[in-house]
């Protein structure tokens, strides 16, 4: 066979293509014959051409694996001793490594069968060789055996570390420097011990050596591999990095700032950054590295970069990225320098740098929006000043970050709607495509929570808007109809007129066929449901029917994003329809479970192997590849399967809210699809699973009320969604899928009542203890970070949603939560330490406020610990901490007892200022009125009436917190009812008072009767003299009051 062969592999190597397919037919077929083996190990030492050596060492490689257990052990030795010969005498560096290659495989299966014991030993043995080659292919050999044989190396680590670390500082050869470098990361990959991996860190300076050395001979892609090892060190949980953090930045910013480098290599720099921003960001800030990479990075924003590039490694993209994971992660530290970048560049002569200056405001909008907020006007004032630049770049960074500012900066930038929404009018009708599109999509997250503040741009705006949807390109019409639905959204029953016409036009949309017109579709379907949600059932109803089978026939286009908005569009129908959706739920409910069991969709990279140099030997397959498990370099997803989920599973709950027991049919298997996705590894798909679950829970509730074994069916559920909540709140790694089970068990403990869930208390306490300590799965920080109290952030969704339990557990339980509320108060207090910011404090204030309504009397013991707290938060320069104060230590006093009574006095002098012209705020003045009154109710005798009652009266009536009008108008009417003299001294201004509340529109048919009921009082007690009083009244005030007046 041997000879044979031998002509093969030469007849393989020529360039004739019908010769080389023949070759390959005669070498399948003689591979499959165990004596292949012997004679490719032959050919392997003896062929004169390297080639040949080379092709032989490959196709060992390929075969060996299934021929090995079959060799006698002599030829096992004469295979192992010829490949030890190759590595060590072989003078063609690829042969060497093509027989390292065979080496590895072999091992994999020698090694741990004890049949190979000398290779280790030799192994080391050639690192230490004086001779270069030796040296480079034991390191080579080391990595390649790391991935198949790693366990094997565990004993040796100690060892290996200290081999690695002198190969990294080899003095005469390059090419050995450059192996360990290599070395030193697949070692990275494979150790997974903590106390392993520490002892990387002393290499850093030795891999930032090589990695700068490579980087000057123009070997880009060695000098990379060091960022491949830091990005593991990086994501490695041990604290790894310490004091090198510092080297590796300087590096990573040297290489980004260098434009004569290939932009992967930059790119990947650039990445580690990001990664240290996002993983370590507490390292930065501890060793003052955030200016530095600012510094470096929002120049980047300003590079020109090659139209041909790729956009995903362009340099400005990629810093972007970076100053918006530092913004996230390091707020406080990253809005100054960006603000003092925006407000230099802005002014610049380079229009490049006009257009950064306004990209990174946009860029740290999200991370930054609590400072953000705080420097509106002079944010602002450099953004809308680039909407106007000459230059086209700068107006469309422009309209983007204003975007940016809409989304992420409300409610505060709805105030400037005077500046904002004329400046995107204006940039509507831009000569540039680009600036429109952005510009309306600034439109669209403007306009999202705008209220009536919309209705004098309605017109121009709908007209502007209308008019391109007729005459706009694709791309334009489908920005065009985000912003008309917000404008709809916030117009609410003041878009009725134009209702029709945008109804007519989406009729059009709706029928799109072709592949390119199918997310204007997709936007048309979504602006149906929201015009629908804006006019309501009454005028929709009739007309619904041809959307609906629109709607339902562009499943079948096979286009993820269009299922996606349909299931958004079938929501909201199902919203305004209630019980009347019920006939199209067996048209729906199939579809929405077709898209919650579809395919992840996940796309791998796999590392392909070196010997692909012979890409013609595909058709002899390796034996080894049903076994090897692939390296996977890269996982994606495909969002577009993730959001078609994500809204199909959002749509099932709704479908059992709006429906209720019509949606029997569907109960059971929408129930484990959402226990499934409960568990789902991305957390949008998770969210809507969490909210859908409760939903799913109540529809139960009245499907199975009726039943027979109902109390059975329904305990099942809630032991599922009640067992998924609890497990999501401790081990769930997102905090808004987390908040988001928190608000659930809040409103099921609302529903349900304190026995329904009286078997998961000790669970749920355990929970909530968890995350008040922040200690659960969501909550984890970096292990190296030190973090100062100073520096934390209000986490507000997490935080207030897990307040909102608090609240929930009282109301269920009143008093009877005393003793869990005593574990719970020390972990909840911490957050309203000094230094935590005001929004903890007011949070806890607020959550302590309700527990003392409605758990009752057991608060008196913590009145003299809290008090000092809420009197102190009385003159925060917050409103929303003055409102939440004044409630607290209004709930405090009614159910504090004789533990409250010593602080009135203190709690009347913090609170009068808030009755005053100084107080801008008129939710905090009635909640301040609110608390004046709970005082009275309780102590009257306590409270010096002829003082307070003039001021408490001026305030009145309420105007925005109409929750306190029965606990203000109540107090008004006791006092009269008791023909209290302070108050009847004070008769002109009650009957005042009286008229405007019968006529509000916003007050309770209850508030009207209290003080129905105290003016037919001061009837029965004035008589005739109130006529005069009566009279100064306007006929609408004097008439509805005297509905109330008594019969005579």
């Amino acid at each position: 066979m041997a000879q044979s062969l031998e002509l093969l592999l030469i007849q393989f190597l020529m360039p004739d293509n019908d010769a080389r397919r023949q070759a390959e037919e005669q070498i399948k077929r003689l591979a499959k014959d165990p004596q292949v083996v012997p004679a490719l190990v032959q050919h392997l030492r003896t062929a004169k051409t390297p080639n040949v050596r080379q092709l032989a060492a490959v196709l060992l490689r390929k075969k060996i694996t299934g021929h090995w257990a079959k060799l006698s052990p002599q030829l096992k030795q004469l295979v192992k001793q010829s490949l030890i010969e190759s590595i060590t005498m072989e003078h063609s560096p690829p042969v060497r490594r093509a027989s390292a290659n065979v080496v590895s495989v072999i091992a994999k299966h020698a090694i741990p069968a004890g049949e190979w014991p000398d290779l280790l030993p030799f192994l080391f043995q050639c690192s230490q060789s004086a001779q270069e080659d030796h040296r480079e292919v034991a390191l080579i050999l080391f990595s390649s055996l790391t991935e198949t044989i790693g366990s094997s190396f565990r004993p040796h680590f100690t060892d290996l570390q200290a081999l690695l670390l002198k190969c990294l500082q080899d003095e005469t050869s390059n090419r050995v420097r450059v192996a360990a470098l290599k070395a030193v990361g697949s070692f990275l990959e494979f150790t997974n011990d903590g106390d392993e991996v520490v002892k990387f860190r002393e290499f850093i300076p030795s891999i930032l050596h090589v990695s700068r050395q490579c980087l000057a001979s123009g070997e880009e892609d060695v000098a990379v591999i060091a960022f491949e090892i830091f990005d593991e060190l990086i994501e490695s949980p041990a604290p790894l990095l310490g004091e090198s953090v510092k080297s590796i930045v300087q590096f990573s910013l040297e290489v980004c700032s260098s434009q004569n480098l290939e932009s992967n290599t930059r790119h990947q720099a650039i990445q580690i950054i990001s990664w240290l921003a996002k993983y370590k960001s507490n390292s930065l800030k501890k060793y003052k590295l955030v200016i530095p990479i600012l510094q470096v990075m929002c120049p980047l924003l300003a590079e020109s970069t090659d139209g041909d590039e790729d956009d995903d490694l362009a340099p400005d993209r990629a810093a972007a990225e970076v100053i918006d994971t530092m913004a996230l992660n390091l707020p406080k530290h990253v809005f100054p320098p960006v603000f003092e970048f925006a407000s230099l560049s802005s002014q610049n002569a380079n229009p490049k740098y006009r257009e950064a200056s306004v990209t990174a405001l946009g860029v740290i909008s999200e991370g930054c929006l609590e400072l953000m907020k705080n420097k509106l006007e002079p944010v602002l004032h450099i953004v809308l000043g680039a909407l106007r630049d000459p230059e086209q770049m700068v107006r469309g960074a422009a309209s983007f970050a204003l975007g940016q500012f809409a989304e992420h900066l409300q409610p505060e930038i709805v105030s400037h709607y005077e500046s904002v929404l004329p400046s995107i009018l204006n940039a509507l009708d831009d000569a540039s495509d680009e600036v429109k599109e952005k510009s309306y999509y600034a439109l669209a997250a403007f306009c999202e929570d705008m209220g009536e503040e919309i209705l004098p741009f309605l017109d121009p705006l709908m007209g502007r808007l209308l008019a391109a949807l007729h005459s706009s390109p694709r791309n334009l019409q489908e920005t065009c109809m985000s912003a008309i639905g917000s404008v709809a959204a916030a117009a609410e029953q003041a878009f009725l007129p134009y209702a029709e016409r945008v109804l007519e036009l989406m009729k059009n949309f709706m029928v799109l066929a072709n592949d390119e017109d199918l997310r204007s579709r997709a936007r048309a379907t979504e602006l149906v449901g929201i015009v629908a949600m804006s006019v309501g059932r009454m005028r929709m109803e009739s007309i619904l029917p041809p959307f609906i089978e629109a709607a339902i026939t562009g499943f079948g286009l096979e286009f993820s994003e269009l299922r996606e908005y349909t299931h958004g569009f079938f929501s909201n129908i199902a919203e305004i329809l209630g019980e009347g959706f019920a006939q199209y739920l067996p048209h729906v409910v199939p579809l929405a479970f077709a898209s919650c069991n579809l395919d992840d969709g996940s796309a791998v990279d796999i590392v392909e192997s070196d010997d692909e140099i012979f890409n013609g030997f595909g058709g002899v397959s390796s034996d080894d590849e049903a076994r090897d498990e692939p390296r996977v370099r890269n996982i994606s997803i495909r969002t577009g399967v993730l959001d078609e989920k994500a809204a199909a599973t959002q749509a099932l709950g709704l479908f059992a809210q709006h429906t209720k027991s019509s949606y029997a049919p569907y109960l059971e298997e929408s129930l484990k699809i959402l226990v499934r996705h409960s568990g789902y590894f991305h957390e949008d798909v998770r969210l809507q699973a969490t909210i859908a679950l409760k939903h799913i829970l109540l529809a139960a509730l009245t499907i199975f009320q009726s039943q027979n074994e109902g109390t059975a069916k329904t305990k099942v559920i809630l032991d599922t969604v009640m067992n998924i909540y609890i497990k999501t709140l401790a081990e769930d790694d997102d905090k808004e899928v987390v908040a988001q089970a928190c608000l659930s068990v809040a409103d099921i403990i609302k529903e349900y009542g304190y026995m329904a869930i009286e078997p998961y208390m000790p669970r749920l306490v355990d929970a909530t203890l968890l995350l008040l300590r922040e200690e659960s799965a969501c909550q984890q920080t970096e292990p190296d970070s030190d973090i100062d109290d100073d520096d934390t952030q209000h986490d507000e969704e997490l935080m207030d949603a897990i307040s909102d339990l608090l609240p929930a557990f009282a109301k269920s339980m009143g008093s009877h939560f005393a003793p869990i509320f005593a574990k719970l108060y020390d972990p909840l207090m911490k957050f309203a330490r000094a230094s935590r910011p005001s929004q903890d404090r007011t949070m806890v204030v607020a959550c302590l406020a309700e527990v003392a309504q409605d758990m009752g009397s057991p608060i008196a013991g913590y009145v003299d610990r809290v008090m000092p707290l809420v009197l102190k938060e009385l003159t925060s320069s917050e409103a929303t901490n003055r409102r939440n104060a004044a409630f607290c230590v209004g709930e405090l006093c009614k159910n504090g007892g004789e533990s409250a009574l010593k602080y009135y006095g203190d709690t009347l002098r913090g609170l009068y200022p808030l009755f005053g012209e100084s107080e801008p705020d008129n939710a905090v003045r009635d909640n301040a009125a609110g608390a004046v009154a709970r005082m009275i109710m309780v102590h009257p005798e306590s409270v010096p009436l002829n003082q307070v009652l003039p001021v408490f009266l001026k305030v009145l009536p309420l105007k925005e917190d109409h929750e306190e009008s029965i606990t203000v108008y109540s107090c008004v009417s006791t006092l009269v009812l008791s023909s209290n003299p302070q108050i009847l001294s004070l008769v002109p201004e009650l009957v005042n008072l009286f008229a405007q509340v019968v006529v509000s529109p916003e007050e309770t048919s209850e508030a009207k009767a209290e003080v129905g009921r105290a003016f037919s009082h001061l009837i029965s007690l004035y008589g005739q003299q109130m006529q005069p009083l009566l009279s100064n009244l306007s006929p609408a005030h004097a008439n509805a009051l005297a509905a109330f007046a008594p019969r005579s």
